[in-house]
């Protein structure tokens, strides 16, 4: 089955792959990524999703927690969590591999109500076998692709169903709370929306804890509790994040990218740049270049 998904998404990898490695598809949330290369450090703030690895390996961190994960496993990030990745493994002969599905509130919640609950307790960031039921409903998506017709009736309802095996099976614990209406995830989640739309804005707590019906302590506890940094934090690394991508993708200046994503002070934005990546923009932006 592993060996099916590969071929698939390899084909449809190589033929659509933009130059950051990823290969956008039709269907909304899934995206299949290439590396030729390991070695580049990536720091992201994640929305929940699942990457099905397969080929190649990666390494992947969140806080003090790390995890090394191959083909025929699955990274499962439940809460917009910062992490920072690393290919291990790829190389042009044998290209990095992995099939990555954001996960759908809107369908949890529908699927939510034939689902028993549960109480296991689940870490944000997990790795986990990839179930067979996953694997069959992800293969039969991605043969569809190059079908827009076919693809236009039946992947709702094969992406539907691709949700419930991941609720049902050894993922769901992980995922589980994301489709529980007016939880405290759900509620940070439409303050987290919030700042992933204008994160280059100036957005009082204050905003943001009435977003999520809560007083501005208790959002505050709940925001750290479920993404692990405070909304300051969170935002800075959103606009950290964009401006490495302006850099690298667009060719900003360094100036630029900063005054784009909110910073006045330059060196406010190079210290910070330099905490968060390791090396100054400059240095930074060049190394990522000679790797690629």
């Amino acid at each position: 089955m592993t060996a099916s998904l590969l071929t698939l998404c390899r084909r449809y990898a190589d033929a659509h792959a933009e130059p950051s490695g990823a290969a956008i598809t039709p269907v909304p949330g899934l995206a299949i990524i290439r590396a030729l290369h390991a070695g580049e450090l990536q720091v992201a703030v994640n929305k929940p999703l699942i990457a099905m690895l397969l080929q190649g390996r990666k390494r992947v961190s969140s806080g003090a927690e790390s995890h090394e994960y191959g083909p025929g496993e699955a990274l499962v990030i439940s809460s917009d969590v910062p992490t920072v990745s690393q290919i291990t493994q790829a190389s042009p002969a044998t290209p990095y591999y992995a099939l990555v599905l954001e996960l759908d509130p809107a369908i949890l919640r529908d699927l939510m109500a034939g689902v028993s609950p549960t109480k296991r307790p689940a870490h944000p960031v997990r790795i986990e076998p990839v179930d067979e039921h996953v694997a069959d409903a992800a293969l039969r998506l991605v043969r569809l692709l190059d079908q827009p017709e076919v693809l236009t009736a039946l992947g709702g309802g094969l992406l539907r169903e691709l949700h419930y095996w991941l609720l049902t099976g050894r993922h769901g614990d992980a995922i589980r709370r994301i489709g529980v209406v007016d939880s405290h995830a759900e509620r940070i989640g439409r303050a987290v929306a919030i700042l992933r739309r204008d994160y280059m804005q100036t957005i009082r707590v204050e905003q943001l804890a009435a977003v999520a019906g809560m007083s501005a302590p208790v959002f505050h506890l709940h925001f750290r509790e479920i993404t692990t940094l405070s909304p300051v934090q969170f935002q800075k690394q959103l606009r950290l994040i964009e401006a490495r991508r302006m850099m690298l993708a667009e060719g900003a200046g360094i100036s630029q990218a900063a005054h784009a994503v909110g910073y006045q002070s330059i060196s406010q934005f190079t210290r910070e740049y330099g905490r968060l990546f390791g090396a100054p923009p400059r240095r930074d932006i060049q190394q990522a270049k000679e790797q690629t």
